[in-house]
């Protein structure tokens, strides 16, 4: 898979996405990076503890969150992915549901668009993505945690995604998949779709795992989120980053 300039052997290699959250309110590091060189120090330390590709949020997607409009999101996100960009040679994703915030990123040098809806929240992002040719990761999600049956309902919903893509116009070399640990699902739940996390690479494509590293007493992350193996790695918010297995005493 090609993101930006750089190739990813996602059949033979895990990799790891660095999170850099430019908002408030995100639950592990809320307001820590929204000055610019404190960004930058991040990116530089993620970078040098191995992450391959940074993503970038302006809108944290935590229980309870505060959402804010596309025009503040684009505020926030647009200067840090330019000077990331500008700063270091590594591919850039973009968190965001929303379409104009995604092309403006696109514009501003994001390899990757990482939409927690899978297209299906705003309904001109397949075309943007499409538009620009650029890389997407596409994260099942929902509005609540009614299912016929679980894992079979989770993958259904996930290839009417890809088939939205598909129709957009959206290659395939282009797709990653998101199992959405924490989004759309109970306890039991993201449990059941870490275990069946061949299931989604049946689907196809390389996928993503993002789960949480902040505990509480049943030993899940408090966003909901735990921690499994995937093509890019897990979100680790003891060191702020995904990866495919943590070495934090933590974990």
């Amino acid at each position: 898979m090609k993101i930006g300039n750089r190739f990813f052997d996602t059949k033979n290699h895990t990799y790891i996405m660095g999170i850099l959250n430019v908002t408030p309110d995100s639950f592990s590091d809320g307001g820590k990076w929204n000055h610019m060189d404190e960004a930058l120090k991040h990116t530089e330390a993620m970078i040098a503890d191995g992450a391959d590709i940074i993503d970038i949020g302006g809108e944290s997607t935590r229980p309870g969150h505060t959402p804010v409009s596309a025009d503040e999101e684009a505020q926030r996100v647009l200067p840090v992915i330019e000077a990331v960009k500008k700063h270091f040679d590594i591919p850039v994703s973009v968190d965001t549901f929303k379409s104009s915030v995604a092309e403006s990123s696109i514009q501003a040098g994001a390899d990757l668009v990482n939409d927690i809806w899978a297209l299906k929240y705003d309904p001109k992002m397949a075309a943007v993505i499409a538009k620009y040719d650029v890389a997407c990761c596409l994260m099942h999600n929902k509005s609540n945690t009614e299912y016929q049956n679980f894992v079979i309902d989770m993958l259904a919903e996930t290839q009417e995604c890809v088939n939205l893509a598909r129709q957009a116009g959206i290659k395939d070399e282009k797709i990653m998949l998101d199992p959405g640990i924490g989004f759309g699902k109970t306890f039991e739940m993201n449990l059941e779709a870490m275990n069946h996390l061949e299931l989604f690479q049946n689907l196809g494509f390389p996928v993503l795992l993002g789960t949480s590293r902040i505990h509480d007493r049943t030993g899940v992350g408090s966003s909901g989120r735990s921690a499994r193996r995937g093509d890019f790695g897990y979100q680790c918010n003891w060191r702020n980053e995904r990866m495919l297995f943590c070495p934090c005493p933590r974990c």
